[in-house]
């Protein structure tokens, strides 16, 4: 069975209108009910599309969350692509090479409780093909380079990635992000020339710009001279005469540097490389060589010292060479450092290294300076990982040369990064480490708001203020390694403490236990004890009214024995760490049990002469199913007490009136729900009780009965006694009247029964009655009768 009802809607319901249906069955007696809510979605429709992996389909799809009954929803495109008609036409599904992009496609949205359908809509259009422009495309190098991705048209959003391509087929990305279509590059370098183009995409398709060439503008460096057959001396270079020298000078430099050779300040020869055939003694002296930049016009020069010995003068160096290894120019190259000293001439020394592992080709190289072989290597990808480099040195004195090697690695795993609290939670400590390579990595800390420390080898360790640090933003550590194009790097998102519940609003019968839930959402740093405060702001720990579990994730509370006074209200969760902190409020409701129906009682009886049982019977109005009620108060109290002899003496007067007095309600407590009578034993006869009966619901108190005195054994007999005693006495009086009527009529003609019967007339009788004095006992319910005649007055007691 079911009841419809069709309502014109269309705004003529109003939003959050509340229906019920009211159910009924004649064999049940009471109605059963049930309700529903209508009420219009919030906001507006939201519109969204998104592109299968395989790229075969469109799926566009519309929501108009909440309302209730449900809202219709359906598409309308061009060219008949839609769906309509049905709750499911929510979506479309569109072939890739069907949809017709920059058209529109519109979702409708009906509710019963709107009169106006509301729509969105969709026009989506693939990203073009972007450019890149570039205003300086040869910049100078330490200026400031912009370049832009222009893209024509697209859908938002366009996720913009720029890539540079380091060496042939070799690309990396450096830049992306919605937000990225101009970057900025400050303080370029010649490691920054390559080429590069812009990557434009959305969720419909991906576009590559054209390669655009940077080229940065830069030297000459200082130059480097390398000496061919030579010693390195204290002051200089030295050399054996009558043997050839040959001095070349190499500057860096964009575009190529020209150069021009300086002896002794007098302009010698033009171009990279001087030789001189059989040197003598009187070419002793300095060698400039001065580098120049044709198109930035600047000049570098560098100057050497080169000393001819005769071979009489030689004796070697002690011991071999020693070799070194450093990172130089911010960790971008490596600098390898060999010494050998004594011996003179000094020792030459030269570096060999197997820096091209690929081709199986090895490579010589040479420095020039003094007592010492070093060399920059441009790194950065460049010298493969385990490379071995190893210093030759020689001396015209020794007949064998002497080596010495290093090799250099990257550190192997990634840098770790971790944050710990000082014991007296004044500062927090974040540490990153790169353990391993050769040389060192550098390491350093970024992050927000100026919160960093970089530069420096030490700089692995960033100290903070405890409660200082930046919730939910990110401290990067950068790890920087010679042999790496890229800095490694490991990130901390520190985040002050989320607490969660199970329930943030619980309710509860009085009386009963509950269990208030805290729990500690997972998070990098630790988090302080969590801490629990009731309802009065007071913090919570374990007593007979709470009982606190917790660990270090969660901390749960127990209420014992609830209140709906003393316990309702809002309970506080709350903990911290170095970050900051958090709480959460959970609300308590005690509520009371319904209230119960009402008792009465319909019987209070003496069950003896005795006067101390008393018999109660009580009925509860209303329905008798299970429930309302959980069982009873039954109560008693004094309301007089009756003059007795034989009371005991330990009792005084005074206590007996004070007793009396006070008129207090004793409760006996019947925890049997479908009790319907009850024995009072051991009262005092003497006294007089009130009785009442009150239900009770758990702890709630129903409305007490109205009192009751119980009644005795007699006055139940009383009434048929009296009626029997009358019927007979008016059965006996009635045939008695008529014989004295007939008699005092005939009295003449039977004097002597007259005589008999009424005696002579002026005799007198007496008649005298004696009954025993006995205790007359009195109570509010007639304990004692008097009756008076025309003669005596009589006293008459009752024995049951």
């Amino acid at each position: 069975m079911g009841a419809h009802v069709l309502l014109p809607s269309g705004g003529l319901t109003a939003n959050s209108s509340l229906f019920t249906c009211h159910g009924s069955h004649p064999a049940q007696k009471q109605q059963m009910n049930c309700s529903t809510v209508t009420y219009a979605p919030f906001a507006e429709p939201v519109c969204f599309a998104n592109v299968t992996d395989d790229k075969q389909f469109l799926v566009l799809s519309c929501s108009w969350g909440g309302g209730f009954p449900t809202a219709l929803l359906w598409w309308k495109g061009p060219g008949g692509q839609g769906k309509d008609g049905e709750e499911s036409s929510s979506v479309l599904i569109v072939r890739y090479s069907a949809f017709q992009f920059g058209k529109a496609y519109v979702c409708a949205a009906k509710h019963p409780l709107v009169t106006q359908t509301k729509t969105c809509g969709l026009t989506l259009v693939p990203v073009s093909k972007p450019s890149v422009l570039v205003r300086d495309t040869l910049p100078v190098e330490g200026a400031t380079v912009k370049m832009q991705c222009n893209v024509e048209n697209g859908t938002e959003p366009i996720q913009y990635v720029w890539q540079r391509e380091i060496e042939r087929g070799s690309i990396t990305t450096f830049a992306q992000g919605s937000n990225s279509s101009i970057i900025t590059m400050s303080n370029v370098n010649r490691s920054h020339s390559g080429r590069y183009r812009c990557v434009g995409s959305n969720f419909l398709n991906t576009e590559n710009s054209d390669w655009v060439f940077l080229d940065i503008i830069f030297g000459p460096d200082v130059p480097q001279i390398d000496v061919t057959s030579y010693s390195i001396t204290d002051r200089g270079f030295s050399a054996l005469e009558t043997e050839p020298v040959s001095l070349s000078c190499q500057a860096q430099s964009n575009p190529a540097s020209q150069y021009i050779w300086f002896y002794n300040n007098s302009q010698l020869f033009t171009g990279p490389q001087y030789t001189i055939a059989k040197v003598l003694r009187v070419q002793t002296g300095d060698y400039t060589c001065l580098a120049q930049n044709s198109h930035l016009n600047t000049r570098s020069r560098k100057t050497v010292s080169l000393i001819v010995y005769c071979e009489c003068d030689l004796y070697p160096p002690v011991g071999s060479p020693s070799c070194s290894m450093e990172a130089a120019q911010n960790h971008t190259s490596l600098s390898l450092l060999c010494s050998w000293s004594g011996g003179l001439p000094s020792p030459s020394l030269r570096w060999t290294g197997d820096v091209m592992k690929a081709e199986q080709e090895e490579t010589e190289l040479q420095t020039n300076l003094q007592n010492s072989a070093a060399i920059l290597l441009p790194s950065e990808g460049r010298i493969p990982n385990n490379s071995l480099f190893t210093c030759i040195g020689a001396h015209p004195a020794r007949k064998q040369q002497a080596e010495c090697s290093t090799r250099t690695y990257i550190p192997p795993a990634e840098p770790v990064c971790f944050a710990y609290v000082t014991n007296t939670q004044q500062y927090l400590m974040l540490s990153c480490s790169w353990d391993g390579g050769a040389p060192k990595a550098l390491v350093w800390w970024e992050g927000p708001g100026g919160q960093s420390k970089g530069g420096q080898e030490n700089s692995n360790i960033l100290v903070l203020r405890y409660g200082t640090a930046r919730s939910g933003k990110p401290y990067t550590c950068y790890a920087k390694h010679p042999l790496l194009v890229e800095a490694k790097s490991c990130r901390l998102t520190l985040e002050a403490p989320v607490l969660l519940t199970q329930r943030r609003v619980i309710s509860v019968y009085e009386g009963s236990d509950v269990q208030l839930t805290c729990n500690l959402r997972a998070n990098y740093l630790p988090a302080n004890d969590i801490t629990w405060f009731n309802n009065q702001g007071v913090d919570v720990r374990d007593t007979s009214k709470y009982m606190l579990l917790q660990t270090s994730a969660w901390a749960n509370l127990t209420v014992r024995e609830t209140d709906e006074t003393q316990d309702s209200g809002e309970y506080r969760c709350s903990t911290s760490n170095a970050v900051g902190g958090a709480e959460i409020n959970v609300t308590l409701v005690v509520k009371k049990y319904p209230m119960p129906p009402n008792a009465t009682l319909i019987r209070a009886t003496y069950n003896s002469r005795q006067r101390n049982e008393v018999e109660l019977e009580w009925q509860v109005d209303g329905t008798e199913e299970t429930g309302g009620w959980t069982g009873f108060h039954l109560e008693q109290r004094w309301v007089s007490e009756r003059p007795n002899k034989r009371r005991s003496s330990n009792i005084s007067q005074l206590q007996m009136e004070e007793r009396i007095a006070s008129q207090d309600w004793y409760r006996i407590v019947i925890q049997d729900p479908g009790s319907r009578s009850h024995t009072v034993r051991g009262l005092t006869p003497t006294v007089t009780y009130q009785f009442r009966i009150t239900p009770i619901n758990h702890r709630t108190i129903g409305h007490p009965s109205v009192a009751r005195t119980p009644v005795e054994l007699r006055d139940n007999m009383y009434p048929a006694v009296v009626g029997a005693a009358v019927g007979g006495m008016l059965f006996a009086a009635i045939p008695t009247v008529l014989l004295l009527v007939f008699i005092i009529r005939n009295r003449d003609s039977n004097p002597r029964l007259h005589t008999m019967l009424f005696g002579s007339q002026h005799s007198q009788s007496r008649e005298n009655i004696n009954f025993p004095e006995d205790e007359v006992v009195a109570d509010s319910d007639g304990g004692l009768e008097n009756s008076t005649g025309s003669g005596k007055k009589k006293s008459y007691q009752t024995h049951f």
